[in-house]
């Protein structure tokens, strides 16, 4: 039945390419299809766009950090502490560290017993360096330190080999 009209209106001289209308406003149910498509289009871009370290139905993280402070970056001094740069002998464990933790840090010194000796209980984490895997000896835990602990850990002979523990 198309091919007849169509042959007619070629046949009359009306070969023409207008475009096709809709006769009145579309019905209920196509402005809910069209809207449904358009949600549904807006929330896959909404998902593609989500940073990956933002994990689907875990709770927000509670942020200890004071007003003003970064809630990943690096953490402000306590009154009364120092900071203090140290290398752990396994850098992997720089990976679980976060600012803001609180570790306590184990030293064996070189030529020493082989038993860790706890050096700063409840130390607090400033900063983590290199905690991506860094080979070059540049990864490096900034903690917090009462000064008395701070000599003690920088008066350590060289070789001597830190590790921490991490307390909840």
């Amino acid at each position: 039945m198309i091919d007849r009209r169509w042959e007619a209106a070629v046949a009359g001289g009306e070969a023409t390419l207008r475009p096709v209308r809709w006769r009145g406003l579309p019905q209920r149910r196509t402005l809910l299809r069209v809207t449904l498509v358009a949600v549904l289009l807006g929330l896959a871009a909404a998902v593609l766009q989500t940073p990956p370290s933002c994990q689907p139905g875990a709770p927000p993280a509670a942020s200890t950090a004071p007003a003003g402070t970064p809630p990943g970056g690096p953490r402000a001094l306590p009154a009364g502490a120092v900071g203090v740069p140290i290398r752990l002998a396994e850098p992997a464990a720089l990976a679980v560290l976060r600012p803001g933790a609180r570790v306590d840090l184990l030293v064996v010194p070189a030529g020493g017993s082989t038993d860790p000796t706890l050096l700063a209980p409840r130390a607090l984490v400033l900063d983590v360096v290199g905690a991506s895997g860094a080979v070059d000896g540049s990864s490096a835990l900034y903690l917090a330190l009462p000064p008395e602990q701070a000599r003690r850990a920088v008066g350590l002979p060289e070789g001597s080999r830190f590790a921490v523990v991490v307390r909840g």
